[in-house]
């Protein structure tokens, strides 16, 4: 889908820090992180919710949620991890993407009450893209 900005990121042509590859799912750090490490997995295909994921795509997608939910703690240190997913309402963008973001006790984060946090810069936000990578490998 042209004018879909995880679609561009899956395809190339929109810059995102890669934190994993594969040939049906992508994960990338979102760029407007609750916490820096967020990351967001989508599949490759377009599509825009949940129900409408493919029956063939759905235990790879929350195979690799389950690797992203380790990774955060494995590489960043986190505790645990928040994993969850809006349905056309809340909705940001509308591919289907699973957010997976490192928490520690006393964060902050309270009920869906969601503080943006911002990387440093470009640099920074690779770092975090390349330890999370260095778990998944």
């Amino acid at each position: 889908m042209s004018d879909c900005v995880f679609c561009g990121i899956v395809a190339g042509d929109v810059e995102a820090h890669l934190v994993l590859d594969e040939p049906d799912f992508v994960a990338f750090l979102d760029t407007r992180p609750l916490f820096k490490g967020h990351v967001l997995l989508v599949p490759r295909e377009h599509v825009v919710t949940l129900p409408d994921l493919p029956s063939g795509l759905r235990d790879g997608f929350l195979a690799a949620a389950q690797r992203l939910a380790t990774a955060v703690v494995d590489a960043l240190g986190a505790q645990g991890s928040f994993v969850a997913m809006n349905n056309v309402v809340s909705q940001s963008v509308p591919h289907l993407h699973l957010h997976v973001v490192p928490r520690t006790k006393g964060d902050g984060l309270r009920g869906f009450f969601w503080p943006r946090t911002k990387y440093a810069d470009s640099e920074e936000q690779g770092q975090y893209a390349a330890r999370l990578r260095a778990v998944l490998e």
